[in-house]
């Protein structure tokens, strides 16, 4: 997903505060002209015309109805809302064989309003479509299309549109909300050039000049996932031996960097070995596995994953925890395979909710140090990764007008996993929620709330008696940071959590002086415990939380409430 970066984190902040306006709605919502119909399939043809800095093409969307919306029957006649930005432009549209009159088809900005006579089981909505894509001016955190060239001056053209959407460039239902079942792209360029995509190569089309490259993708996608590279290609092929059997795997970067791939892409096959191991299979093994070079620095395009790094470890060869963790693999693999799982396995149907996928993300990078490095490495890179947080809005946004949170879903949303992992006190519990997740919601949309229930009432059943609802509201949707307030007074002790909600009662790991964990249950009322002479607790620096100790008289020594 779009990697957080100071202008990003400008942007949030500023936009938190925005007014919303009907195309924020047309956008974000799930309104009239969406809420009575599914894509099933889209089969995709674009011509680029590199030259002129030109596309055009047709979208033929294969869609299927709903018996009813809220209990009243679909009627004949409705009006189906397709996206499409400007300055691009819907040039006609099919019915099947039937034309759609330029009278039945109205703009409301990006959103087209298409009538149509009658309603079959299923049918093909056939939309033809030109102009020049907006232009990324920073790609990937400003989307768009990148008409650039490589250092031999060769075109290289790709697309990076996940917060912009993919109605930037073709017409669809541009809505996380739900997914085409399966896709077909065929993509026209010149005919020295090799254009690659998402899941399975199924050929290609030569006439003159000009060449047509046919993929396929057999699972459910993200429009905004659905992306070309078109450039002077080299492949190199592998494959991985994993849970389902063997996953075929390419690499696909410009010519003269294949040296520099092969050392540098050992991190995949460890990253495919690692997330495997929490997060359950590969979710896309009929479509395969791919990193492709692209000219920005990565995006998480499923099954053709882009790759902008520059062959070298770390976030542009810089370590984001400050710990040196980050600085023994390449960040743009790790980060951006992880959302195989977590983005494109799982993703949310708003993206109000993006922490599930960033959040889970950014936790899939301590879980891969973890795998490969050892636990204390894993913990040093969480709580490295605070460096980063900003607090400065909630990490959920604003439902239904396409409004994304706080930047905070990374690292803060990351951390809060982390202190989960830490209250759990037993990984294998721990890993097992996260393998159910992903199978539970299998090419599957979700809600915050669906995943905030799931994980609550796993844990319970995995004898963890604790309602994690106060802590996903305290983290994600406040910008507070509870404190643990102790208060020490003749040879007494109390405590409570303060900064927080009311009724926050997330529990927390102590370390006694003989390197014991002591687990307490503070809430946000005082609790008094108990003395032991000659001990002395600290606080488990794995929970990103603030601590307000106050020593009313002498105080070495506390007992805190064992809890087994």
């Amino acid at each position: 997903m779009k990697l957080l970066f100071s202008v990003f984190i400008l942007f949030a902040a500023q936009t938190s505060f925005a007014q919303f306006t009907h195309q924020d709605s047309l956008r974000g919502g799930n309104g009239p002209g969406r809420n009575w119909w599914d894509v099933a399939h889209y089969d995709l043809s674009v011509s680029f015309d590199i030259e002129k800095k030109q596309i055009s093409g047709c979208n033929k969307i294969t869609m299927s109805y709903y018996d009813n919306i809220e209990g009243k029957p679909i009627t004949s006649k409705r009006k189906i809302q397709i996206d499409l930005q400007d300055p691009m432009v819907i040039d006609s549209v099919y019915f099947g064989k039937f034309k759609i009159k330029a009278a039945d088809i109205v703009k409301d900005g990006n959103a087209y309003f298409i009538t149509f006579p009658d309603l079959s089981p299923k049918n093909t909505l056939d939309i033809y479509f030109h102009g020049s894509p907006k232009v990324a001016k920073k790609a990937p955190w400003d989307g768009g299309i990148i008409w650039t060239t490589d250092e031999k001056k060769n075109p290289w053209v790709t697309i990076a549109c996940q917060g912009l959407g993919a109605s930037c460039w073709f017409p669809c239902k541009d809505t996380q909300y739900e997914e085409p079942d399966s896709v077909d792209m065929h993509f026209t360029c010149p005919e020295n050039l090799m254009c690659v995509s998402n899941g399975n190569f199924e050929g290609r089309t030569v006439n003159g000049k000009w060449a047509t490259y046919n993929w396929k993708v057999v699972n459910p996608i993200n429009s905004y996932c659905m992306i070309p590279y078109i450039g002077d290609y080299v492949n190199i092929h592998d494959h991985y031996n994993g849970e389902n059997g063997q996953l075929e795997i390419d690499y696909w970067v410009i010519r003269g960097n294949e040296e520099k791939a092969k050392k540098q892409f050992v991190d995949a096959k460890r990253t495919l070995e690692a997330l495997e191991y929490w997060f359950g299979p590969y979710p896309f093994y009929e479509d395969g596995y791919k990193l492709v070079e692209a000219p920005h620095l990565g995006m998480e395009h499923q099954s053709a994953v882009a790759y902008g790094n520059k062959f070298q470890n770390g976030y542009m060869g810089t370590d984001l925890s400050g710990t040196g963790e980050g600085l023994k693999w390449d960040f743009i693999i790790v980060h951006e395979s992880g959302h195989e799982w977590f983005g494109n396995n799982v993703t949310t149907k708003d993206i109000a909710d993006m922490w599930v996928h960033e959040g889970f993300t950014n936790y899939s990078e301590v879980l891969f140090t973890d795998y490969w490095y050892g636990t204390e490495a894993g913990n040093r890179y969480a709580v490295g990764l605070r460096q980063n947080i900003q607090n400065d809005i909630p990490i959920i946004g604003n439902y239904g007008v396409q409004s994304e949170g706080s930047g905070d879903m990374y690292y803060k949303a990351s951390n809060m996993l982390h202190m989960i992992r830490q209250i759990t006190a037993n990984d294998s519990l721990f890993r097992m929620v996260l393998r159910d997740i992903n199978e539970t919601y299998w090419h599957q949309t979700v809600t915050t709330e669906m995943i905030e229930t799931f994980m609550t009432e796993q844990l319970r059943a995995g004898v963890v008696h604790y309602d994690l609802s106060k802590m996903f509201d305290q983290y994600l949707r406040t910008t507070q940071i509870p404190t643990l307030q102790i208060v020490y007074s003749k040879g007494k002790v109390k405590y409570r959590w303060k900064d927080c909600i009311k009724g926050f009662d997330m529990p927390i790991v102590l370390q006694d002086s003989n390197g014991n964990r002591v687990t307490i249950n503070p809430t946000d009322k005082w609790t008094k415990a108990y003395r032991r002479k000659g001990y002395q607790y600290t606080i488990n620096p794995q929970f990103y939380i603030g601590s307000d100790v106050l020593y009313k008289r002498s105080a070495k020594d506390i007992e805190m409430p064992k809890i087994n």
